[in-house]
């Protein structure tokens, strides 16, 4: 007969896992605040992987699907506001992109294009490559 495990494994993976520290009862902030302490931890810590933002943004979507139905219609629009809130603090917008500041770019245009543009219509229709 097979020993029963120990059913620890969440208090395991929270110590050893490469997940932030997080302070005990953000997520019942303000939006604000839950992003601001989200980005605070997430600075603070070595226990990341990818950018500061990917570990920020993926601890809240994690609290987020745990919730999962349960988790109140009011509490949830907090939580996504709290989305927006941590996008403005890493001034990245919706799409998952850094906004960057236009510059004023400084081309020199070619009569014709590119030699990939030339190149294919210097080649006849219907003739074999």
């Amino acid at each position: 007969m097979k020993k029963r495990q120990s059913r620890g494994w969440v208090r395991r993976v929270q110590q050893t896992s490469n997940a932030m520290d997080i302070p005990e009862g953000l997520f019942a902030r303000s939006p604000r605040a839950i992003a601001q302490g989200l980005k605070h931890a997430v600075m603070t810590s070595r226990r990341t992987k990818g950018t500061k933002f990917q570990s920020a943004m993926s601890m809240l979507n994690w609290f987020i699907n745990r919730g999962g139905r349960g988790l109140p219609q009011e509490r949830r629009d907090r939580l996504e506001e709290a989305k927006i809130e941590l996008r403005a603090l890493f001034a990245r917008t919706p799409q998952g992109q850094a906004l960057k500041r236009s510059r004023k770019r400084t081309t020199t245009s070619r009569k014709g294009g590119s030699r990939r543009a030339r190149a294919s219509r210097s080649i006849p229709a219907g003739t074999p490559p």
